[in-house]
């Protein structure tokens, strides 16, 4: 959680090393930063190309709600939803992003979102089947000099307050393949997590959408409350 002296300093910090093209974006992210209510919300990702972002409506609430009642946040119950070009992105600590199909972000939603993610941002993307080869194209807008790396199994994420000694966990089956986590990092803070052929947001969602045995619902809700409390650290 952070409190507002941290966020003053970290205020601070953001400003003197960084310089935002967006002006307006500036100014909302600036006013974020003076209230605590920046850790306190969380919202889903909205993009444009067609692909179903809305994708898993029950999720991210239910995640939202067992952190709140397992890791001691105090997380807005129901997350907003954001447009990759709106400036409203900057009021937000984590985005998450999850759909099947195309995504699409344009210069402009490429910009923003790069000043997201290096002023302190964080973006979760969740492939929920099918956005992988979509998702590597439209990073290369974001960061055109960085790359998706996997995450080795002793990171951070996969051991703050649940352990997972062999990363992230394999929730739906797709392909056979291994579940995979990648990111992008900004001067050693991880700021862009893609978990790939695990479906964490399917394991999020309602017991009956997915029929998914208990144990394995709670690991995925686990390894979301990794997510969060990564984010709410760094």
């Amino acid at each position: 959680m952070f409190c507002i002296v941290i966020l003053f300093i970290f205020g601070i910090m953001i400003f003197s090393s960084f310089k935002f093209t967006n002006l307006t974006a500036l100014l909302v992210f600036s006013i974020a930063l003076t209230t605590s209510s920046f850790a306190q919300e969380l919202a889903i990702l909205k993009y444009k190309g067609g692909g179903d972002w809305y994708g898993n409506p029950t999720a991210l609430p239910n995640l939202i709600k067992y952190c709140n009642e397992n890791i001691n946040t105090k997380i807005t119950p129901k997350p907003q939803t954001v447009e990759v070009g709106s400036t409203d992105i900057f009021q937000f600590p984590m985005l998450h992003m999850t759909g099947h199909g195309n995504v699409f972000f344009s210069e402009t939603d490429a910009e923003n979102l790069r000043n997201y993610l290096i002023s302190g941002g964080f973006l979760h993307i969740d492939d929920n089947y099918g956005m992988q080869p979509y998702v590597n194209k439209e990073l290369k807008k974001v960061f055109p000099n960085k790359d998706l790396v996997e995450l080795p199994t002793n990171h951070e994420i996969f051991n703050n307050v649940y352990k997972f000694p062999k990363g992230l966990p394999k929730i739906h089956e797709h392909n056979g393949k291994r579940p995979q986590a990648f990111g992008v990092f900004q001067e050693n803070r991880l700021i862009l997590l893609f978990t790939y052929e695990s479906d964490l947001g399917d394991g999020w969602e309602d017991p009956e959408i997915h029929n998914d045995p208990p144990n394995v619902r709670e690991k995925a809700l686990k390894m979301g409350a990794n997510i969060i409390k990564y984010v709410f650290d760094n």
